[in-house]
């Protein structure tokens, strides 16, 4: 894999993390003194010396840095990473003037249709010229700051509608779309009747673009978590999470054969199989990047600009350690119960707000959330690994403010649905989650110290055959007289 230097020459990899290193809390800093010698009567005056401490300040600001806004380095094509605020402000007027003198202002909705669009866009282009990277560069650093601007502009949407009424928020997605006049939540598919039949055709019948769409969605989270434990954690205690709220969210309610079979193990595990997959190949690959004013044949230009929108490099993840501090062992368990929330706040918006599972606004919904998590999930990662982050990540700050939004405005506007459950049902739902994840988490950490007692051991064994090796009286290591007396 490639390695390169930031500007203060601290080593990094190709996405951005800093090389791991023991999770005691890293290098201590120490203070050397020197004694200077004044009159003959004064005493010797101390001077500390706080380089080592100055050091650390600049390796924690540099580290942060790096994981907020990442530098792009290497650049072969300048224009595509060179400023062109001024082109940019020109642009955008003339296209606003354009578009509001020649438009025809007759209908009141299209009036605000055009406003909405209006401002959304003047905020991305703000989001372009004045929002951070992320940990992320490719395929170019503004779609990573337009994405995050999008995150920013969805949490002050929640907050908006965090301050309406039940019947304005409807009203309001009526607005957005007529035809949710014409839907109601009892009219979703049910999966939990007729349990004993499990012909072919109710299989097949099971497995349609949902499906798909729930196998891809593991290979994703795959991608972006990259360890098995915590994949199977997040897994197994999804299903505990449905059985839980199913008296709440009746398409939760599903055969034990389609929970088991279909969910867990073809879904889940054959999604989770095939992003590990994945990142497998993509760990083993060289990256060497050539610019592509160097390539000379259209193909290969035509090639090395589609490879812009790979990752420039790709790291193994280590969540867990065999030193894993006990800070690092709830964080991790807290990704875990995070990741059970986020996906409860899909269902329940879906349900209190009654929208079809295929509607623009559930699967709108659905890609930005998968695409705010990428950069939030990798700037976690950084936080809980590398002790020289002392902050997280400034979209990462974003989404966890977005999922908590998400929970309130579930809350706010679904009093009646959650006056169905008792307080006991959540707490005992909390209590599993939190002692399933300690489990899977102790479990992995439990075969990485396994893991690493086998490799320490290799290379001991191969040590002590080597000296036994060298010992043993064979005739090519005994001296002449001690041959001649075997002889």
């Amino acid at each position: 894999m490639k390695k390169r230097s930031n500007s203060r020459g601290t080593p990094t990899d190709g996405d951005g993390e800093q090389q791991e290193r023991a999770n005691s809390g890293g290098d201590q800093s120490t203070t050397s003194t020197k004694y200077i010698s004044g009159a003959a009567s004064a005493p010797a005056t101390p001077i500390k010396r706080n380089d080592n401490g100055k050091r650390r300040k600049e390796e924690i600001a540099q580290t942060f840095v790096i994981v907020n806004e990442r530098p792009v380095d290497d650049i072969s094509l300048d224009f595509f990473y060179k400023p062109h605020t001024i082109t940019l402000l020109a642009v955008s007027v003339l296209a606003v003037m354009y578009f509001a003198f020649v438009r025809n202002e007759a209908n009141i909705d299209d009036n605000l249709w055009s406003g909405l669009l209006c401002i959304v866009f003047f905020f991305l282009i703000i989001s372009v010229i004045a929002f951070p990277n992320g940990p992320f560069t490719r395929p170019h650093p503004a779609v990573w700051r337009i994405l995050f601007g999008c995150s920013v502009l969805y949490l002050l949407m929640l907050q908006f509608l965090m301050f309406q009424n039940y019947s304005t928020i409807r009203s309001i997605f009526y607005w957005l779309d007529p035809k949710l006049k014409n839907f109601h939540i009892d009219m979703e598919k049910e999966y939990g009747v007729n349990c004993s039949d499990i012909s072919w055709e109710r299989v097949k019948g099971h497995l349609d673009v949902f499906a798909w769409g729930h196998f891809l969605g593991w290979a994703f989270k795959a991608i972006l978590i990259r360890h098995m434990g915590i994949l199977w954690a997040i897994s197994v205690m999804w299903e505990i999470t449905e059985i839980t709220f199913a008296h709440l969210l009746p398409n939760f309610i599903e055969c034990w054969w389609d929970a088991l079979i279909l969910d867990v193990i073809i879904c889940n595990g054959l999604g989770i199989w095939v992003g590990l997959k994945i990142c497998q190949i993509l760990e083993m690959r060289e990256y060497k990047w050539a610019s592509i004013k160097d390539i000379s044949t259209t193909t290969g230009k035509i090639k090395r600009a589609m490879l812009q929108f790979t990752p420039e490099s790709w790291s193994a993840i280590r969540w867990l350690d065999p030193k894993s501090t006990a800070m690092r062992f709830a964080a991790v368990i807290q990704l875990v119960i995070f990741w059970q929330v986020t996906e409860l706040n899909t269902f329940f918006l879906k349900h209190i707000f009654e929208m079809p599972p295929d509607h623009f606004i559930v699967i709108g919904r659905l890609i930005f959330i998968g695409l705010f998590v990428a950069p939030s999930v990798r700037q976690y990662y950084v936080y809980v690994t590398d002790t020289r982050c002392k902050r997280v990540g400034t979209q990462c700050w974003v989404y966890g403010a977005i999922m908590v939004s998400e929970a309130i405005l579930c809350i706010k506007n679904g009093k009646e649905l959650f006056e169905r459950t008792q307080a006991i049902n959540i707490v005992l739902w909390l209590t599993v989650q939190v002692l399933i994840s300690v489990s899977f988490v102790y479990v992995a950490v439990w075969w990485q110290q396994r893991q690493l007692k086998k490799v320490s051991t290799i290379p001991a064994l191969s040590k002590k055959q080597g000296d036994s090796a060298q010992n043993s009286p064979s005739k090519g290591n005994l001296s002449p007289a001690k041959e001649k007396k075997l002889k």
